[in-house]
Protein backbone atom coordinates (compact mmCIF):
# COMPACT_ATOMS: atom_id res chain seq x y z
CA UNK A 1 0.00 0.00 0.00
CA UNK A 2 1.38 3.64 -1.29
CA UNK A 3 2.05 5.83 1.55
CA UNK A 4 1.73 9.53 1.60
CA UNK A 5 5.18 10.23 2.57
CA UNK A 6 8.79 10.58 0.47
CA UNK A 7 12.01 11.56 0.95
CA UNK A 8 14.03 13.90 -1.21
CA UNK A 9 17.51 15.63 -0.84
CA UNK A 10 18.70 18.67 -2.84
CA UNK A 11 21.96 17.78 -3.89
CA UNK A 12 25.31 19.82 -3.70
CA UNK A 13 25.54 20.69 -7.19
CA UNK A 14 22.10 22.36 -7.16
CA UNK A 15 22.69 23.94 -3.73
CA UNK A 16 26.10 25.32 -5.31
CA UNK A 17 24.37 26.49 -8.44
CA UNK A 18 21.83 28.38 -6.55
CA UNK A 19 19.11 26.24 -7.67
CA UNK A 20 16.93 25.25 -4.13
CA UNK A 21 14.79 27.92 -4.02
CA UNK A 22 13.52 27.07 -7.61
CA UNK A 23 13.25 23.61 -6.83
CA UNK A 24 11.50 24.03 -3.56
CA UNK A 25 9.11 25.87 -6.03
CA UNK A 26 8.49 23.55 -7.69
CA UNK A 27 7.97 20.52 -5.43
CA UNK A 28 5.46 22.75 -3.79
CA UNK A 29 4.38 23.72 -7.28
CA UNK A 30 3.66 19.69 -7.73
CA UNK A 31 1.15 19.58 -4.86
CA UNK A 32 3.62 18.05 -2.30
CA UNK A 33 3.61 19.91 1.49
CA UNK A 34 6.94 20.09 3.28
CA UNK A 35 6.78 18.00 6.46
CA UNK A 36 10.40 18.13 7.70
CA UNK A 37 13.10 20.24 6.11
CA UNK A 38 16.97 20.96 7.30
CA UNK A 39 20.12 22.57 5.74
CA UNK A 40 22.90 20.73 6.65
CA UNK A 41 26.81 19.05 5.46
CA UNK A 42 27.16 15.59 5.25
CA UNK A 43 30.69 14.34 6.35
CA UNK A 44 32.16 11.74 4.43
CA UNK A 45 31.76 9.49 6.93
CA UNK A 46 27.24 10.08 6.83
CA UNK A 47 27.15 10.30 3.33
CA UNK A 48 28.53 6.53 3.37
CA UNK A 49 26.20 5.64 5.71
CA UNK A 50 23.01 6.92 4.00
CA UNK A 51 24.58 5.15 0.75
CA UNK A 52 25.88 2.00 2.45
CA UNK A 53 23.76 -0.24 0.28
CA UNK A 54 26.15 0.76 -2.24
CA UNK A 55 28.94 -0.20 -1.03
CA UNK A 56 30.13 -2.51 -3.09
CA UNK A 57 29.30 -0.34 -6.38
CA UNK A 58 32.22 0.98 -8.40
CA UNK A 59 30.89 4.67 -7.71
CA UNK A 60 30.54 4.40 -4.08
CA UNK A 61 33.73 6.47 -3.14
CA UNK A 62 32.53 9.10 -6.02
CA UNK A 63 29.09 9.09 -4.38
CA UNK A 64 30.22 9.37 -1.09
CA UNK A 65 32.84 12.09 -2.01
CA UNK A 66 30.11 13.91 -4.22
CA UNK A 67 27.66 13.98 -1.59
CA UNK A 68 30.09 15.31 0.89
CA UNK A 69 31.49 18.09 -1.38
CA UNK A 70 28.82 20.91 -0.32
CA UNK A 71 25.56 21.53 1.82
CA UNK A 72 22.45 19.55 1.21
CA UNK A 73 19.06 20.23 1.49
CA UNK A 74 16.74 17.10 2.88
CA UNK A 75 13.17 16.97 3.11
CA UNK A 76 10.42 14.68 3.90
CA UNK A 77 7.25 15.55 1.50
CA UNK A 78 3.77 14.52 1.78
CA UNK A 79 0.92 14.02 -1.11
CA UNK A 80 -0.97 10.87 -2.22
CA UNK A 81 0.95 8.74 -3.94
CA UNK A 82 4.07 10.77 -2.90
CA UNK A 83 7.07 8.18 -3.55
CA UNK A 84 5.78 7.36 -7.65
CA UNK A 85 4.55 11.43 -7.95
CA UNK A 86 7.62 12.67 -7.07
CA UNK A 87 9.45 10.48 -9.17
CA UNK A 88 8.01 11.70 -12.09
CA UNK A 89 8.53 15.29 -10.89
CA UNK A 90 12.49 15.03 -10.72
CA UNK A 91 12.51 12.90 -14.03
CA UNK A 92 15.29 10.68 -15.19
CA UNK A 93 18.52 10.24 -13.44
CA UNK A 94 20.30 10.91 -16.59
CA UNK A 95 19.01 14.43 -17.06
CA UNK A 96 19.11 14.06 -20.90
CA UNK A 97 16.55 11.75 -20.65
CA UNK A 98 14.49 13.57 -18.40
CA UNK A 99 11.19 14.90 -19.76
CA UNK A 100 10.75 18.55 -20.43
CA UNK A 101 9.72 20.16 -17.18
CA UNK A 102 11.08 17.82 -15.10
CA UNK A 103 13.70 18.91 -12.05
CA UNK A 104 16.10 16.85 -13.35
CA UNK A 105 15.78 18.34 -17.04
CA UNK A 106 15.64 21.85 -15.45
CA UNK A 107 18.49 21.74 -12.91
CA UNK A 108 21.07 18.93 -13.43
CA UNK A 109 23.89 18.70 -15.26
CA UNK A 110 24.81 14.97 -15.28
CA UNK A 111 24.17 11.63 -14.63
CA UNK A 112 26.31 11.98 -11.53
CA UNK A 113 25.41 15.59 -10.53
CA UNK A 114 21.84 15.23 -11.24
CA UNK A 115 20.31 17.80 -8.83
CA UNK A 116 18.04 15.61 -6.78
CA UNK A 117 17.40 12.78 -4.76
CA UNK A 118 14.29 10.75 -4.43
CA UNK A 119 13.11 7.82 -2.56
CA UNK A 120 12.49 4.60 -4.77
CA UNK A 121 9.97 3.12 -2.67
CA UNK A 122 7.30 3.88 0.69
CA UNK A 123 10.44 1.58 2.56
CA UNK A 124 13.31 3.48 1.41
CA UNK A 125 11.22 6.73 2.12
CA UNK A 126 10.67 5.79 5.56
CA UNK A 127 14.26 4.81 5.73
CA UNK A 128 16.02 7.99 4.74
CA UNK A 129 13.09 10.24 6.76
CA UNK A 130 14.13 8.53 9.79
CA UNK A 131 17.98 9.27 8.82
CA UNK A 132 17.85 12.80 8.39
CA UNK A 133 14.91 13.68 11.07
CA UNK A 134 13.40 12.85 14.40
CA UNK A 135 9.70 12.55 15.06
CA UNK A 136 10.24 15.67 16.70
CA UNK A 137 11.44 17.55 13.26
CA UNK A 138 8.39 16.60 11.63
CA UNK A 139 5.12 18.61 11.19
Amino acid sequence: MATNRTFTMIKPDAVKNGHTGAILNDIIAGGFKIVAMKYTHLSAEKAGEFYAVHKERPFYGELVDFMSSGPIVAAILEKENAVEDFRKLIGHTDPSKAEPGTIRNKYAKSIDANAVHGSDSDENAEIEGNFYFSAFERF
